[in-house]
């Protein structure tokens, strides 16, 4: 069950808030539409269910808020907005990434796209679907986890009729599960028609709260659809033969053949239309629009007409009616045991290789890298005067640091900064981006991928040299071990200040822009601390430290030690090593604030 209590969003300044006080449930088992005209705040109150807006209040779901159920995405199905993740990414690639940040096999996301009707789309891209496409993949990526709950702000919009017909039976068989299902519409006369219960709203307030069938009773009016190709002749008809009456009937020409008649029903239409020899193709009783039927008759009500075309622009189909043209909607929502979870150290790891690899970024960086690289490198080789170390790496003394550098930077700002561009995570963004699981995946695998990018640069420079000059420019080093680690320690500090930056800013741009402030803004700083003979050398340090360690290690150890106390000495090295201890500070600091629940 949901029970949102008292929900009321952060006003802003000299206006209401969007969302005041608002306490309503959605029952499991049942469908409930949440009604409101637009602007009203009913996507401020979803997001305030998902905690990620600030305000008052609280969301149970099965008795528990969303911070305190461990799994949020295996509990709640979300479908907010457009279809969230990066327009390169393919359809199934988007979709599997998901099911790794869920726990769940990545075999579901095909079934899921089976179930969804759009199977045959899983290799498109998704900026290259249409909009009803793009309802369909959000909806199989909120039922991936098989939730109990489904929170979806209008999942109908922009949908045809018959689309919306399959979509209503798809949640209505959720529901029939023992689900709950919570969605948001516009449209009274879809409410009616696709919920058990109609909650309404109206700027942020509950106006009702009631039974479908009362809401329709009390707050719609039963209309009669015609469709005949004589549709002006008819409506004269009727509005002659309801002012000799005295009736109040109202009458309003949808489209060239077809009218509502409010304030009638089928026997008195047909009889007419039969009378004086109108020929009717279709006749109809059905739930019209929200509002009190008008005191004075009237035949026609042409300004009327023009606000309800936009609604009437098919014949509504029952409730359930298409969807055996689909999959069944019992396979949408699958009994919570039928779907195997996958927990463990390694979901984290599935879900960022998943991110990293979904799109060509990775690559096209990489070789972007190399051919800058390389270039470099030979021009530096050209000029002269550079040593080995500094060539291989193909850094100028005017860069502040090489392109293997700023590449590995780049590929770890986009390890937080694509998720909050693009957010992917449904239910679970702001906890899971937070937690320390996949924050070591995401240190772990932009790591790797700065190790790679680095030899593979240096790899390629060295190749391009030999080829170009010969033997000339490249010696056999006499000590490789500490330029190796001060270029693999380089690389990694980068990419981990990229990530952490990103975290702390919800930016890309912010993390490479952290990268680059470490040797343009930091380095002189520590260079001036630095500065100047020391009272207490730190000569024997890696003695000391095997004494210190539990377990001997050998003696050619030291000089991995060596090296990597060396690079720390230097200032590049230990303005690294402070701002990744501010920065993993401020991520510390922003995550355990974002956890916090007054």
């Amino acid at each position: 069950m949901l029970q949102a209590i008292g929900l009321t969003s952060t006003p802003r300044r000299n206006l209401p808030p969007l969302v005041d006080d608002l306490t309503f449930e959605a029952r499991p088992g049942s469908v409930t539409a949440l009604l409101g005209e637009p602007r009203s705040g009913k996507t401020a109150a979803l997001r305030l269910m998902l905690e990620l807006e600030p305000g008052r209040g609280v969301t149970y779901f099965r008795g528990r808020p969303l911070h305190r159920i461990p799994h949020p995405g295996r509990e709640v199905g979300v479908l907010l907005g457009d279809l969230p993740g990066n327009p390169s990414r393919t359809v199934r690639g988007q979709l599997r990434m998901l099911c790794a940040a869920a726990g769940v096999p990545a075999a579901r996301a095909d079934a899921m796209l089976e179930v969804v009707g759009v199977a045959g789309l899983r290799d498109e891209r998704l900026g290259s679907l249409s909009l009803g496409m793009e309802r369909r993949v959000a909806l199989a990526a909120a039922l991936l986890a098989d939730p109990c709950t489904l929170l979806l702000d209008e999942p109908a919009a922009g949908l045809s009729p018959r689309e919306r017909s399959w979509l209503h039976g798809l949640l209505r068989g959720h529901a029939s599960l023992g689900g709950a299902v919570l969605f948001t519409t516009d449209d009274a006369k879809e409410a009616a028609r696709s919920a058990d219960r109609v909650v309404s709203i109206e700027a942020g307030r509950l106006v009702a709260d009631q039974d479908a069938a009362e809401f329709a009773r009390t707050r719609l009016r039963p209309r009669v659809a015609v469709r005949t190709p004589h549709a002006a002749r008819l409506a004269d008809v009727l509005g002659r033969e309801a002012r000799a009456a005295q009736r109040t009937v109202e009458i309003v020409e949808e489209s060239g053949s077809r009218l509502s008649v409010y304030g009638s029903n089928c026997a008195e239409v047909g009889e007419a239309a039969f009378r004086h020899g109108v020929l009717v193709h279709q006749l109809a009783d059905e739930t019209g629009d929200a509002g009190a039927p008008p005191s004075l008759p009237r035949a026609r009500d042409r300004a009327g007409s023009e606000a309800r075309a936009a609604a009437a622009d098919g014949t509504p189909a029952a409730p359930g009616a298409g969807v055996a043209e689909r999959p069944r909607p019992a396979r949408a929502g699958l009994p919570a045991s039928a779907v195997r979870r996958l927990g463990g150290p390694l979901r984290p790891l599935r879900y960022e290789l998943h991110r990293l690899f979904g799109t060509a970024t990775p690559v096209l960086t990489a070789a972007f890298v190399v051919a800058v690289s390389v270039v470099t490198a030979l021009v530096l080789a050209r000029v002269g005067h550079t040593p080995q170390n500094r060539l291989l790496a193909a850094w100028p003394e005017l860069l502040p640091l090489p392109p293997a550098a700023l590449g590995a930077g780049l590929l770890g700002a986009l390890a937080f900064g694509e998720e909050y561009r693009y957010p992917a995570l449904a239910a679970d963004r702001g906890t899971v981006p937070r937690r320390l699981g996949l924050l070591t995946a995401k240190l772990g695998v932009s790591a790797a991928m700065a190790l790679l990018l680095g030899a593979l640069a240096v790899t390629a420079d060295a190749a391009a040299l030999t080829l170009v000059f010969g033997s000339g420019p490249l010696r056999t080093p006499a000590e490789w071990v500490s330029p190796a680690a001060s270029w693999a320690g380089l690389l990694i500090g980068c990419a981990w200040s990229g990530v952490l930056a990103s975290g702390v800013f919800r930016s890309a741009s912010a993390g490479l822009a952290a990268v680059l402030a470490v040797p343009v803004m930091v380095v002189p700083l520590v260079r001036k601390a630095l500065d100047g003979p020391s009272a207490y050398p730190v000569s024997g340090l890696a003695e000391r430290l095997r004494g210190l360690a539990w377990a001997q290690w050998p003696p050619e150890a030291d000089r991995v030690v060596l090296g990597a106390i060396r690079v720390m000495a230097q200032p590049v090295g230990t303005a690294l090593v402070l701002s990744l201890m501010v920065l993993l500070c401020a991520y510390g600091f922003t995550g355990l604030r974002g956890r916090v629940r007054l």
